[in-house]
């Protein structure tokens, strides 16, 4: 009789697991038991998951976050698209790209109550938007617009020299039922020149809370996923809010200069940022 010779219990290399582990919180050189993994790594991976779906399904607080927004001093809107519920959100993206008749109205009304910037100001339209995540809209949108609005000289704070450029703030808008082209009608009905839309991205197993940023230099209906910048991955294991902010920045001073953003507008040198 020939026994097998892989042993009952195995456990990841001791050469591999410090290095991969200290770099990356992926599911990797995890402990087996036989040709499984460990009880304690299963159950990780069934907490993630059910933390993914949460994010997915779980309601933006509205409420909570224009009421952060207006002790910043800002103005405010909240919109919704045209998908009435988390619902039809997931099942007709579509939907979530246009807004629904009252908000369409009500972002119209707005635009004609809002004074023109001065003629050497270019506006931007911040929208705070749930995507797939509103955990991670509700978690980092606030802090990261802090640092950007401080970057482009539209609050108190300023970081490093006065802007060489001047900016107009447009209301900050709170987006329900967002996909990211929604910022396009958006801008557009605020007459913005760009908007940068901070969205819930599509949660992972090891990152339910990730927020992406979305710069796109004269919005309107029909632009492409090629006519924007983003910046991903922003959240505490990942891109800290002082470097997206400063990304950010960038890609809207820089798209501003050339008169476009996208593929054409080729990411900053992290050299600029520091």
């Amino acid at each position: 009789m020939i026994e097998s010779s892989q042993p009952k219990h195995s456990t990841p290399s001791t050469a591999i697991t410090p290095t991969l582990r200290d770099y990356t919180s992926a599911r990797v050189a995890l402990d087996r038991t036989g040709t499984s993994i460990t009880t304690r790594h299963a159950l990780e991976f069934s907490l993630a998951h059910a933390q993914a779906r949460d994010a997915v399904h779980t309601a933006l607080g509205v409420a909570s976050l224009m009421a952060a927004l207006g002790d910043r001093g800002f103005a405010t809107i909240a919109v919704k698209s045209a998908a009435v519920d988390r619902t039809e959100y997931l099942r007709r993206p579509d939907l979530g790209r246009t807004l629904c008749g009252a908000s369409a109205t009500l972002l119209a009304a707005r635009a004609a109550e809002t004074r023109l910037p001065h003629p050497d100001a270019a506006t931007v339209n911040v929208i705070l938007a749930d995507g797939l995540s509103a955990l991670a809209t509700e978690r980092h949108a606030l802090p990261l617009l802090d640092g950007l609005l401080a970057l482009l000289g539209l609050t108190e704070t300023r970081v490093g020299q006065e802007p060489a450029l001047r900016w107009a703030l447009a209301p900050i808008v709170v987006a329900e039922q967002a996909r990211v082209a929604l910022g396009d009608e958006i801008g557009e009905a605020l007459r913005a020149d760009v908007t940068v839309m901070l969205i819930g991205e599509r949660p992972g197993l090891s990152s339910p809370d990730s927020l992406g940023a979305y710069a796109t230099w004269a919005p309107r209906p029909g632009r492409t996923d090629a006519e924007r910048n983003c910046v991903s991955n922003i959240r505490a294991e990942g891109l800290d809010y002082a470097t997206a902010a400063s990304r950010i920045a960038w890609f809207v001073t820089e798209g501003r200069r050339r008169g476009l953003t996208g593929v054409e507008l080729r990411g900053p040198d992290t050299a600029l940022l520091r």
